[in-house]
């Protein structure tokens, strides 16, 4: 039922390990589970909206809420694919991909977030290579954008692997303490040399005209 009328729950993007998909409700439910067991170090907030600053079952809540909310929200013109990963057959984190009149500016940018407990194994890279494929060469994308806190260095190496380019500096305050965020893009020359992750798209077609 839920393909049926909302074509993008059939999307599925691939890799040697990894799955990515839209998550019904019962996905949902084992993503929010993962995020309330927690998906950073407490010492350092690496996000510029700290939603992971709650309880458990606050975080688990509002991960929850975010998936339902961004179909709920979802218009041609603006949307943020918003897809659990999964590792042989396990929920291990989200990845995003959002644009706003991404039929004119061919634009879109990442976001994600892994599970603590799934650091450390190469999964960031490889599910953010997973998206990546999705936008250049399922939708056409010109560029990607994405950012990081410049005392992030885990997730600026995801980034530089995947041959994104720094594109400047934003100050931002976060939980009322000042923070740097590195702004980084990907252009379609600098992504096709640096792609070594085999991904494969299914069942996109249907989905098209979702993106505008």
């Amino acid at each position: 039922m839920e393909a049926r009328i909302w074509p993008l729950y059939r999307l599925r993007i691939t890799t040697p390990r990894l799955e990515l998909r839209l998550p019904d409700l019962n996905l949902a439910g084992e993503l929010a589970e993962v995020a309330a067991a927690g998906v950073h170090d407490e010492a350092r907030m690496p996000f510029t909206v700290p939603w992971t600053d709650v309880s458990p079952e606050e975080r688990g809540r509002g991960t929850f809420q975010h998936v339902l909310g961004t179909i709920a929200n979802w218009r041609p013109q603006e949307w943020t694919l918003s897809l659990a990963v999964l590792c042989l057959g396990q929920v291990v984190g989200r990845q995003d991909l959002s644009a706003t009149d991404f039929a004119v500016t061919q634009e879109a940018e990442t976001g994600s977030w892994l599970g603590l407990a799934h650091h450390g194994h190469g999964l960031g890279t490889e599910m953010r290579a997973a998206v990546l494929h999705l936008a250049f060469e399922g939708l056409g994308a010109r560029s990607v954008t994405s950012a990081a806190m410049t005392d992030n260095p885990a997730s600026l190496r995801v980034s530089e692997k995947l041959g994104y380019r720094a594109d400047g500096l934003t100050v931002t305050s976060v939980q009322g303490t000042y923070r740097t965020l590195q702004r980084l893009r990907l252009d379609r020359a600098d992504w096709a040399a640096h792609r070594t992750v085999p991904v494969d798209i299914h069942s996109l077609e249907p989905c098209r005209s979702f993106f505008g």
